[in-house]
């Protein structure tokens, strides 16, 4: 398959075009650029920086992705930005470069969708099939499960962790890691419950979810301290992985604080 580049596209000696690959009107790409088999970029694209798209994106007008991370500290250090397969990347979306303080890549799973104005912070890691909606934002350093959708102008502040399955409402704003399977919202967010739309519509059977229900009262109900509802939890559900899941999230080693239910359940 020929690579196709309109005569207005501006593409740097250096740049890496597999097969396939196609550049639309007045795009701009930069000489450490690599570009998978079969992407697209539309118009007005803007990639810089030492980035890499795998096979099959297709990116919008006027996003820019592979910047200079916005951090004050950066100093013009040759970090990356490293983009999977199958993203769609919509218009104004922006994605940076990682920083040398934060390991130095950004990185961005496959099968994702990131809607208009979104934005990926350096150093973030995000997993497969997110959805980050219009005008939703990372700050730096933010981990993001596989299956997280974040809302219309949310934004998950540095270093949070917001862990698979799970569901940011619009307009939140997320300072707190979030459980696997949790569904959050507010200004400041709290969990709110499962997310139970998502774990039906992945194909989780109706055991999982009646387990992770009844772990998720044990877990968070009134009764004792924490650290005993969590012991409880364990002894309790040790056979179901779902539930140690969200058991290893809580106790792996964190940067923010958990997310709690503002209410009793």
């Amino acid at each position: 398959m020929a690579v196709e580049v309109h005569p207005t596209a501006i593409v740097a000696e250096g740049a890496e075009l597999a097969d396939g690959v196609g550049i639309g009107p007045f795009c701009v790409l930069g000489p450490k650029v690599r570009l998978g088999e079969g992407t697209k970029l539309s118009s007005h694209v803007v990639i810089e920086g030492r980035t890499t798209l795998g096979a099959g994106n297709a990116v919008h007008a006027f996003a820019v992705l592979g910047g200079p991370p916005q951090h004050t500290a950066y100093a013009g250090e040759d970090t990356e930005l490293v983009i999977g397969d199958s993203n769609i990347i919509r218009e104004h979306v922006t994605m940076n470069i990682g920083t040398a303080r934060g390991g130095g890549v950004t990185r961005v799973g496959s099968h994702g969708m990131f809607m208009i104005e979104s934005h990926v912070g350096h150093d973030c890691v995000v997993g497969d099939h997110v959805i980050l909606t219009k005008q939703a934002t990372l700050g730096g350093h933010c981990l993001l499960g596989d299956y997280v959708i974040v809302g219309g102008l949310a934004a998950v502040h540095q270093f949070t962790r917001v862990g698979r399955h799970s569901m940011i409402g619009g307009l939140a704003a997320v300072v707190k890691d979030v459980i696997p399977y949790g569904s959050v919202w507010g200004n400041h967010a709290h969990l709110e419950g499962l997310n139970l739309v998502g774990l039906k519509r992945r194909g989780f059977s109706r055991e999982s979810i009646n387990t992770l229900r009844a772990a998720y009262r044990l877990l968070f109900a009134d009764e004792g301290t924490f650290q005993e509802r969590l012991a409880d939890t364990v002894e309790t559900y040790s056979g179901s992985p779902e539930v140690m899941e969200i058991i290893d999230f809580i106790r792996s080693d964190a940067n923010r604080p958990l997310c709690l239910p503002e209410r009793e359940i």
